[in-house]
């Protein structure tokens, strides 16, 4: 039983913590295999190498699905809280990262071709796994989960400017200058407003012209805010990393899952379960 207990703690260690040896060279493994597998999905797009090579590429997709469903499996396994990992953002992807191969399985025929390509095509969520790895992004990750409302909330104010303009583009321009109807006339201003101007409307009188300039203008004014929000809270985070840099590198909890144990720790301070020595 204390075998069977003391191996989980090791899986445990090896699969979620970062800061053991083992742990790192399990986090190198799997990033060598996400690179390698998207390297396979862009090679069968090339149509000459996919005709010339298809079988050895199928099985190497295969082994690279394998080892992402044994890794997937034994996040599983391990976690104190199974059904907490596999709802999170990393359990999700980690699951879009096995499915497509097996869904494929399931349909058969030339009816079904075009959907199992789709399907296959799932495979590129893989590339989202390298968040884990990469400590940098998870900085950006954290940084964006903590703007989200913020960000929200300017979206709206954009959106709500996009409807009032476009309204007043429609009412000044009209359909003989291609604005013909409120929500193509939106598309206008979203499109004005984010700088792309594709060129496909534009206004033909002094007074859309005057409007759309200020528009423009107000659109690089715009562009600025996310922009700010972000990097502050990016920089937030960066900071807090630091801080766990300074303190040296910490224990994570098989239990509760906390992260700020100090490296010499024989139990958890939040929970009070046994470090695995």
């Amino acid at each position: 039983m204390n075998s069977s207990h003391s191996l989980k703690d090791r899986l445990f260690v090896m699969v979620f913590g970062t800061s053991t040896a083992a742990g790192r060279r399990f986090d190198i493994l799997i990033l060598w295999l996400i690179l390698g597998s998207i390297l396979v999905v862009m090679l069968e797009s090339v149509q000459v190498i996919h005709d010339q090579y298809d079988l050895e590429l199928e099985i190497i997709e295969w082994v690279f699905t394998i080892f992402f469903s044994i890794e997937y499996v034994l996040r599983l396994l391990v976690s104190p809280k199974p059904h907490k990992y596999a709802s999170s953002f990393f359990g999700v992807v980690d699951l879009l990262a096995t499915l497509p191969s097996y869904i494929a399985l399931i349909f058969t025929g030339g009816t079904y071709l075009v959907v199992i390509r789709a399907i296959r095509l799932l495979r590129v969520f893989r590339i989202l796994k390298l968040t884990r790895q990469v400590s940098e992004a998870q900085v950006l990750v954290k940084a964006m989960q903590a703007s989200r409302y913020k960000v929200l909330v300017f979206l709206g104010g954009v959106l709500t400017l996009a409807v009032i303009m476009g309204t007043f583009m429609y009412m000044l321009e009209g359909g003989e200058n291609g604005f013909t109807s409120i929500p193509r006339s939106i598309y206008w201003a979203i499109v004005t407003i984010t700088t792309v101007g594709y060129g496909d409307i534009a206004p033909q009188t002094v007074i859309g012209q005057t409007f759309a300039a200020v528009l423009m203008l107000l659109g690089y004014a715009i562009l600025a805010v996310p922009t700010g929000i972000v990097t502050a809270e990016i920089a937030a985070e960066g900071t807090k990393q630091q801080e766990r840099k300074n303190n040296e590198k910490y224990k994570t909890c098989r239990k509760c899952d906390s992260h700020d144990n100090e490296l010499n720790a024989d139990f958890c301070k939040t929970c009070g379960t046994k470090f695995l020595v």
